[in-house]
C-alpha cells in the first residue's frame, strides 16, 4: 500500500470560532497546520503517493503542502462543489494508480499499523478494510460490530456506550470494486458504501489500539494542543 486519498475539503463549519478563515485541516497545532502531522505520519509508515480531495480553499492548502512538502509525490483532486465523502473518494479514485488505496480524513490523525491493515486487506481480499479504535465512555461516535473473521457485520448508531470499537475514518480501498457501483454525484463514503447493506460486499475491520484524535469539535482540537507536543 503505497498510496493515500486525504480527504481535505471539509468547511470545518465546527471550529469557525475557534479557527476563523481556515480550512479544517490547516487549523494551527502548536505551530503548525493539523495536516502536516498527518502527512508526516503516513511517510513514517511508507505511504510514497498523496492524492488530497481539495475543495473549501483549496489553494490554501496546496500552496502550502507544495511548500513545506517540497519533494512530495502529490496530486490534488478539485471538487468545484461539494460531492459528499463518498463523491470526493470516487472523484479521487480515478487517479489512483494501484488497485488499493489507504483513505483517511484530514481532520483526524489515528496512528494505524499500515502493514497490519493492509496484510488483513489482502488476505481476505476485501473491498474495504476499516481501522477499528477501542473506546470507552463515549457517545460522539457509532460501535461497529464484527464476526470471529473480522467481518464486518453491522453498524450501530451514535449513542450512549459504555465500550466498543468505533470506525477510526482510516480504510484501505479496493479501487475496482468500489467504482464498479453505481453511484449519485454527491453521497457518503460512510452511510451511502460502508453501512449501506449490499450484496456480496466484503467490509473487514482491523482492531488497532493506537493514538488517534479528531479535531473536529472545538474540545477535541484544544486538546490536540497538548497531545501533540
Amino acid at each position: 500500500m503505497k498510496e493515500a486519498i486525504i480527504l481535505a475539503g471539509g468547511l470545518g463549519t465546527r471550529l469557525r470560532d475557534a479557527v476563523p478563515g481556515l480550512p479544517k485541516c490547516m487549523a494551527p497545532v502548536n505551530g503548525k497546520p493539523f495536516i502536516d502531522y498527518i502527512v508526516d505520519y503516513l511517510r513514517q509508515q511508507k505511504i510514497q503517493r498523496f492524492i488530497f480531495s481539495v475543495g473549501y480553499m483549496h489553494e490554501t492548502i496546496s500552496t502550502h503542502i507544495q511548500h513545506v512538502f517540497p519533494y512530495l509525490d502529490s496530486t490534488f483532486i478539485f471538487e468545484e462543489k461539494p460531492l459528499g465523502t463518498g463523491g470526493a473518494v470516487y472523484l479521487s479514485a480515478n487517479s489512483v494508480k494501484d488497485e488499493n488505496v489507504l483513505v483517511l480524513n484530514g481532520d483526524t490523525l489515528f496512528k494505524i499499523n499500515l502493514a497490519s491493515l493492509s496484510k488483513l486487506h489482502f488476505e481476505k481480499n476485501a473491498h474495504c478494510t476499516l481501522a477499528l479504535k477501542p473506546m470507552v465512555h463515549f457517545e460522539r461516535y457509532g460501535v461497529v460490530e464484527m464476526d470471529e473473521e473480522k467481518r464486518i457485520v453491522q453498524f450501530h448508531e451514535k449513542r450512549k456506550y459504555a465500550e466498543g470499537l468505533i470506525n477510526g475514518g482510516v480504510y484501505c480501498l479496493n479501487i475496482p470494486s468500489f467504482l464498479q457501483c453505481s453511484w449519485t454525484e454527491k453521497f457518503s463514503f460512510e452511510k451511502d458504501y460502508l453501512e449501506n447493506p449490499s450484496a456480496g460486499k466484503k467490509l473487514y475491520g482491523d482492531i488497532q489500539d493506537t493514538y488517534f484524535i479528531d479535531i473536529g469539535i472545538p474540545e477535541d482540537y484544544l486538546r490536540a494542543q497538548e497531545e501533540l507536543k
